[in-house]
This record gives structure tokens, C-alpha cells and sequence, in this order.
């Protein structure tokens, strides 16, 4: 590694920053060999390096971009949240192809059956913190299902279920009709809240994230997306450390 120290930042937090990947995805190309550092290849976590080393991903250099894009999308109902599909249906990519002139990544996801807020994104410490158990960013959702719900069903929901050997929760609740309320997360884990329902023999009809954190949905029309400010990020409680694309 280049000799200096004092600008020496975690290789997988060199990646997530040049908006490669999220930082658990960097760590995943770390671990399968397809990044090198001064022509050097790297699989183990813990390597340092700084500005003076050269970087590649799959033998492609890799050039850290300061400027960030934060995006509030409003996904659709039968929309995949990747950025590619093997099946050929639309993605989440789709909707932003040629908008952007960053690679940008989804953080988190929303099943193919769900539609609301998600974010895009190019950095990949963005994507750590909105995703993180420990910080707890609060996600809504509004949620319809087939039958009469219970307080005492959403009650054993914030206590926790376990279902497959992992316990799911939900943080808090609200009732908003008969079948139909809404339900906060801090911890989401795949498909939970469709689990939970089904654990219970109980269809989930509709499922829409309405807000994360302090960004909700209000306003905005299945495909429509906007560009986070920087009050934005603020209110979400995230410091970003480059400028705003805009």
C-alpha cells in the first residue's frame, strides 16, 4: 500500500465510496477475488489503502467520485429492485437508464409483489447506515390483507414470532381499518411482513412502503422518482462526505 497512513481508509470503504456497491457487497467482491490493489489481488478484510493506490475490480480501475446522487423512487407494483433481471422483467434500473451518469445501486429491496419508497444510490456508506440494524432507521408500510386483523395478532407481531429459526418483528403498529394497518420496521429481513401474515394463514393483498426515516411517498406516482437535498439527508440524520450531484 501506498506509505501514507494518515489517509489510509478500509478497502471495502474505498469501494462503497467510489459507489461500486454497498459496503457488504464490496466486502462480497473482496472475498471472491475481484479486487486488486497495486496489481496485487486482495481477499482478506482489513486491508488498507489511500489515494495513491491503484484499485481495480475486475481489472477495471477504479476512480473514487466525490460527488453522490440520492434518490427517492417510487417503485412500481411487478418491478424487480436489482439491476438486473435473468427473467427479463423490468427493473429498477430501467426507470433511471440514461438519468444518471453514476452507476447507482438500490439500497435494500422490495419484493416483486410490493410497490413504494426505496433509495438509490452511488454511496455505497449511504446504503450501510439506511440498512443498518444498529441505526434503526424507521421503514412504514401500509399493509391489506384478506381477513379481519386482530390487536392482539399485531401485538404478537412487536413481541416477535419465530418462523424457519429466525424471529421476526415488527417495531410498532397502527390500525387503519378492518384489514387493513400500518406497520414500522428497524429490522427488515427478507419478505417479514408477508411471513408474519402467512405464518398466521392470512394473505397479504397489498404491501407499499410509505416512508423511511423522515422521506415518505407523499406526492410522487408509481415510477416517479426525485433527488434527495441535503436537508433531506440531514433530517435522515446522515452526513455525507462528498458533494451533491445535482
Amino acid at each position: 500500500m501506498a506509505d501514507n497512513k494518515d489517509n489510509e481508509i478500509r478497502l471495502q470503504v474505498f469501494l462503497a465510496r467510489s459507489g461500486i456497491a454497498s459496503r457488504r457487497g464490496s466486502e462480497d467482491l473482496i472475498r471472491q477475488g475481484r479486487v486488486r490493489v497495486n496489481g496485487r489481488v486482495i481477499t482478506r478484510m482489513g486491508e488498507k489503502v489511500s489515494l495513491g493506490d491503484t484499485v481495480e475490480v475486475d481489472h477495471k480501475k477504479i476512480y473514487p467520485d466525490r460527488r453522490f446522487v440520492y434518490v427517492a423512487l417510487y417503485k412500481p407494483k411487478f418491478v424487480v429492485s436489482s439491476l438486473n433481471d435473468p427473467e427479463g422483467r423490468t427493473t429498477v434500473a430501467d426507470i433511471i437508464k440514461g438519468k444518471f451518469p453514476f452507476r447507482l445501486f438500490h439500497v435494500g429491496r422490495l419484493d416483486y409483489l410490493s410497490s413504494g419508497l426505496m433509495f438509490l444510490t452511488n454511496d455505497g456508506e449511504f446504503s450501510r447506515f439506511i440498512t443498518s440494524p444498529a441505526v434503526g432507521i424507521e421503514k412504514e408500510y401500509l399493509v391489506e390483507v384478506s381477513r379481519p386483523i386482530s390487536k392482539e395478532l399485531l401485538d404478537s407481531f412487536v413481541r416477535g414470532i419465530t418462523i424457519d429459526d429466525e424471529v421476526l418483528s415488527v417495531s410498532s403498529y397502527r390500525l387503519a381499518g378492518e384489514k387493513v394497518a400500518y406497520l414500522i420496521l428497524k429490522e427488515g429481513k427478507n419478505r417479514e411482513i408477508r411471513r408474519l401474515f402467512h405464518h398466521n394463514k392470512i394473505r397479504v393483498k397489498k404491501l407499499h412502503r410509505v416512508r423511511i426515516g423522515s422521506v415518505n411517498i407523499k406526492g410522487m406516482v408509481p415510477g416517479e422518482y426525485r433527488l434527495l437535498a441535503a436537508r433531506d439527508l440531514k433530517e435522515l440524520g446522515y452526513r455525507h462526505g462528498g458533494a451533491l450531484w445535482s
